[in-house]
């Protein structure tokens, strides 16, 4: 694909530890873009976007002592630290990551390719989820800043931290989920050891700097490089105490299996989903083909919260493969800052081939591409191919495509997709399109017992952050969101005492002291 627009290339061998943007003079790894450009004989490449260091092992443990110092087994500055300037830390780093804007909007085009307006959106959301984690925390101390009382013993009860934090963030959201992950972990007074996603690394270096200057050393530690080389030396080593990942549950497993005390890892994962649409027969179908385009293909469907399979009742089953394969065709490849593009080139060089094998199979075994675009591939795109019918022998049926193909079924009982919901691996979201409550009222009563959020008419999503973000059985372990990662991140601790005049007279003390950070009754505006 011809470009004229030039980017500007981040050669990068700098990583922070211990409060030091440190230069890396070993190997480095080429960040190339799937973007294509012309060289200088005139054929088409991948762009190079710049480098950044292949490191291994021994600055893993390094970046590890480093986040362990810091937090010196809950003896260090950072977590006894008073909330109030840990929230100061925190608000200095996010007007810091505001002069960033513009190069990381650019860099999530060229890196994974997301369009523009979702690129903004990804920053300008991220930078509201910090402003909200700031305000939850205010209000979660503020509920803290009292004692409680009963059967003769008084209580002060906060959330403490849980140790060091190994944050692991995915490509599709590299900026965003993974700042879901280490904004609540540290503001709890937690410390980290953090390597971004294999793509959508190259906007974490216009950062270096803001983290450096916003906290203390040790607390935030960023190491560049492939994910089996740095993580495992650090599991293993017996000091990580949470395990955050968003990614999937493969990875996941192997990495507890390396730590040698499971028992106390605490574990907040966003794993992979198989969202199901369920489209009953009194759906308004122009609202349901709306929700059910931007669900299966908002980002190529490279979202955990995609829609990966529809069902859609056996008696609209023509008129909505007609409306839905039409609006398919209709929606507008490019690159990533034309106007109005919807569909835009793959990060993963090898996805388009993978998408491809997926069609292949389930035309092998009786399914057609209805929509004439329908698997149309270059180098560095698969065109979103809608796959009718589909059925169990397929690849598509049970695999989390996490790309452009959107395989459907149709239904004559329920029961049908219903069955496939309980019988799943992954229990996150479902959309159900219709209208008589009186269907799907007994639905959405066991729906909520098989996924973590029901989408009446609208399709699966995130948002808005200040909702639970959580799923069943494979698809996540504890909540992330404003309010419910702050818990996550964190542990419930207090100081008791019994109800006597030697006591009260020293909590009274204590608190008009202001001799303790954690014993204080101060109400933070």
């Amino acid at each position: 694909m011809k470009n004229v627009r030039i980017v500007e290339k981040t050669n990068s061998d700098a990583y922070l530890i211990n409060g030091e943007i440190k230069k890396w003079d070993g190997p480095n790894s080429n960040v190339y873009s799937s973007i294509q450009t012309l060289d200088i004989d005139g054929n088409k490449t991948q762009t190079l976007l710049g480098s950044i260091p292949d490191m291994d092992g021994e600055v893993a443990l390094e970046a590890l002592e480093s986040a362990d110092n810091a937090f010196k087994r809950g003896q260090g500055e950072w977590p006894t630290m008073k909330v109030k300037d840990r929230i100061k830390c925190m608000r200095t780093f996010v007007e810091k990551m505001k002069l960033s804007r513009d190069r990381i909007v650019e860099l999530l085009m060229w890196e994974i390719g997301k369009n523009k307006a979702d690129s903004e959106k990804e920053f300008d959301r991220t930078i509201e989820y910090i402003y909200d984690t700031i305000e939850a925390y205010k209000d979660l101390d503020r509920n803290s800043a009292n004692f409680k009382k009963n059967s003769g013993i008084h209580a002060h009860i906060r959330r403490g931290p849980l140790g060091v934090i190994l944050c692991l963030g995915p490509y599709n959201y590299p900026l965003n989920e993974t700042f879901c992950l280490l904004v609540p972990a540290i503001i709890m007074g937690n410390t980290a050891v953090f390597k971004p996603a294999k793509h959508g690394v190259l906007l974490i270096v216009p950062l270096l700097k803001a983290f450096k200057e916003s906290f203390p050393p040790g607390v935030v530690n960023i190491l560049f490089g492939r994910g089996r080389k740095i993580a495992p030396p650090i599991m293993r080593s017996g000091k990580i105490d949470v395990l955050a990942l968003i990614g999937h549950s493969s990875s996941a497993v192997s990495l507890q299996d390396e730590h040698p005390n499971k028992n106390r890892l605490r574990l907040v994962l966003g794993l992979e989903a198989k969202n199901p649409g369920i489209v009953l027969p009194d759906a308004d179908l122009n609202l349901t083909i709306k929700e059910c385009i931007s669900g299966t293909l908002s980002f190529n469907g490279q979202r955990c919260t995609a829609l990966k399979i529809l069902f859609v009742h056996e008696s609209i089953i023509d008129k909505f493969l007609d409306l839905f394969s039409k609006a398919v065709d209709n929606l507008k490849f490019g690159l990533p800052w034309e106007k109005d593009v919807f569909l835009t080139p793959l990060p993963e060089p090898n996805k388009p081939n993978y998408i491809k094998d997926l069609i292949d199979d389930a035309v092998s075994k009786g399914s057609r591409i209805i929509n004439k675009k329908g698997g149309q591939i270059s180098e560095n795109y698969c065109f979103p191919a809608v796959l009718y019918p589909v059925d169990k022998s397929m690849r598509v049926y049970h695999e989390e495509q996490f790309g452009p193909v959107i395989p459907i079924i149709s239904y004559n009982d329920i029961s049908e997709p219903m069955d496939l919901m309980a019988s799943s691996e992954y229990g996150q979201q479902v959309s159900l399109f219709g209208r008589d409550i009186k269907k799907i009222g007994p639905l959405i009563d066991t729906m909520a017992n098989l996924v973590c959020r029901v989408n009446l008419n609208s399709s699966c999503q995130r948002g808005p952050d200040i909702y639970p973000f959580t799923g069943r059985k494979n698809s996540a372990v504890s909540t992330l969101s404003v309010h419910d990662a702050l818990r996550s991140f964190s542990i419930r601790t207090f100081v008791a005492a019994k109800d006597n005049e030697y006591n009260n007279e020293i909590l009274n003390e204590l608190v008009n002291s202001k001799e303790s950070n954690f014993v204080n009754t101060e109400y933070l505006l």
